[in-house]
């Protein structure tokens, strides 16, 4: 059977301002070719100007576009080549240069060539895309936990259990461990096809000044608001602030596509059934309930209109000290820290609970992981490579703030996260907010803290929920109810899932 996959982008970026390794892609059948499906994320690099540089035993060309795309060419002295294709952002890429020269170094005598090409994340899908087309896949890439079925299904990439040693697979993070599972049938078992880049979640950001100002007090990180309680405290921080008549500052700014999923996941939602085959939202009362209490966010004014909104981001809003809340992903916390980029005392709380949830505050993971191509020449030492970004204790240290004093992330080391970086983190060695703890409470699932992936995580592709965050707006606006939305949404929601079903179906038959 011939097939044509195309790339769809995954409604799950963590914050527009700084996408890291947990935005990814999935893929859906199109129409007709040779290649089989699958899921990215991307950047592409696109002309380039170049730069030669030489250390000892060792040549890099790098080739740099005005967008910050580069492809680097790092040489030793051995006959094997590795073409490494990954997305990530300026703060990033440095880092991660120096840990793939690092390895080439190490492996001198056996490698040749290592190309390591960086892209934007606009950009890569569409590379990938044609790189699977034409049957020319890079080494080592980016797989997402919802890409993760489809990748191995049309034998992209390589089980790492025989490449990868025990020890190094048992040091991350245990949900790296499952969401890279997958046994032929179901995700979370089975053989492990990458090792993560990243392990983050979304917790609540406040700006301590506004509350400062407002006469508040902090948030309580071991008593995240109720729904009551977090619209009162909005209500508080939304004023007039220079006298015109007109609100320009808000308590709250929210971002449909990742920002409202916490707030709904907070009073019990599902939006499948138990063996996410069926959409469950047009008499869902729990749902009905928690998207009434996110639009009237909007639509009682503590936050800013759809218009407002599109003429400024949430993100802008809250660097510019407008909003008081705004959603943190571990990947944000060196822009807050820094005073250049965000002038304002802040710290991390919980999202509000809602009436029906379990009494927890509700968030969502992410990650985005490295893979072996199931057509490299050179396997063994491309999961050598792997293994170098993912858990080199060196590389974690630099990522996560330890030895350079900025936090992109938090180690993918268990042992390292728990130790070291949370003691430079309460010695003050990591700038970090103080409630780092929040973070962790979502990781390790405590009283008042609970963090999953998201369902679109654990079908074929997550399309099936873009109906839905793409059409909340309508509700904000006045538009639509939230009754009849969500009686509306539900049947287009169920075909694009059904076609996502279909999709796996043709490709593990």
């Amino acid at each position: 059977m011939k097939k044509k996959f195309m790339g769809m982008a995954m409604a799950t970026v963590m914050g527009i301002s700084t996408l890291t390794g947990c935005a990814t892609t999935t893929v859906e059948e199109a129409g007709e070719a040779e290649a089989p499906a699958e899921e990215a994320a991307t950047e592409d690099a696109g002309e380039a100007t170049e730069e030669t540089a030489e250390a000892t035993e060792e040549t890099a060309d790098a080739a740099e576009t005005t967008d910050g795309s580069s492809t680097d060419s790092l040489t030793g002295n051995g006959d094997k080549e590795l073409h490494v294709f990954l997305y990530m952002q300026e703060h990033e890429k440095k880092i991660y240069e120096d840990l793939v020269k690092e390895f080439v170094d190490e492996h001198k005598d056996e490698i040749k060539e290592v190309v390591f090409e960086v892209t934007t994340q606009d950009e890569y899908n569409q590379k990938m895309i044609a790189n699977m087309t034409a049957n020319d896949m890079p080494d080592v890439f980016y797989v997402g936990p919802a890409a993760v079925r489809s990748y191995v299904d049309n034998g992209y990439i390589l089980p790492l259990d025989d490449y990868v040693d025990a020890d190094t697979i048992g040091s991350i993070w245990g949900t790296t461990q499952e969401i890279y599972r997958y046994d032929g049938t179901n995700v979370g078992s089975g053989s492990l096809y990458a090792l993560p880049k990243d392990l983050s979640c979304f917790a609540f950001a406040y700006n301590q000044d506004l509350f400062d100002a407002a006469g508040l007090e902090y948030p309580d990180p071991e008593k995240p608001y109720t729904y009551d309680e977090f619209v009162e405290v909005c209500k508080a921080l939304t004023i007039d602030k220079d006298g015109d008549g007109e609100i320009d500052q808000w308590g709250v700014a929210n971002a449909d596509q990742f920002g409202m999923t916490p707030f709904l996941y907070s009073n019990g939602v599902k939006f499948l059934n138990d063996d996410m085959t069926k959409v469950n939202v047009a008499n869902n009362e729990q749902l009905k309930e928690a998207l009434t209490f996110y639009t009237d966010l909007t639509k009682n004014g503590l936050t800013p209109s759809v218009e407002q909104d599109t003429a400024l981001g949430g993100y802008q809003r809250w660097l510019d000290g407008q909003v008081g809340f705004y959603a943190c992903g571990t990947w944000d916390v060196a822009a807050f820290m820094d005073d250049a980029t965000f002038p304002y005392k802040w710290n991390l709380c919980g999202w509000p609970v809602g009436p029906s949830g379990d009494g927890r505050s509700h968030t969502w993971m992410g990650s985005v992981g490295y893979c072996v191509s199931a057509t490299s020449e050179n396997p063994d030492l491309a999961a050598q490579l792997v293994a170098k970004l993912s858990t080199d204790e060196e590389g974690q240290k630099a990522v996560s703030g330890i030895s350079t004093g900025a936090s992109i992330q938090l180690p993918n080391i268990t042992d390292l996260a728990y130790g070291e970086f949370k003691d430079a983190v309460n010695s003050g060695k990591v700038p970090y907010a103080s409630n780092v703890d929040v973070i962790f409470g979502y990781f390790d699932g405590n009283d008042h803290y609970a963090a999953a992936l998201q369902e679109t995580d654990y079908t074929y592709n997550g399309e099936w929920f873009t109906p839905f965050w793409s059409g909340v707006f309508n509700i904000k606006n006045g538009d639509i109810s939230v009754e009849d939305f969500l009686q509306q949404v539900e049947p287009e929601m169920q075909e694009a899932l059904d076609e996502a079903i279909e999709l796996q179906n043709s490709a593990t038959n």
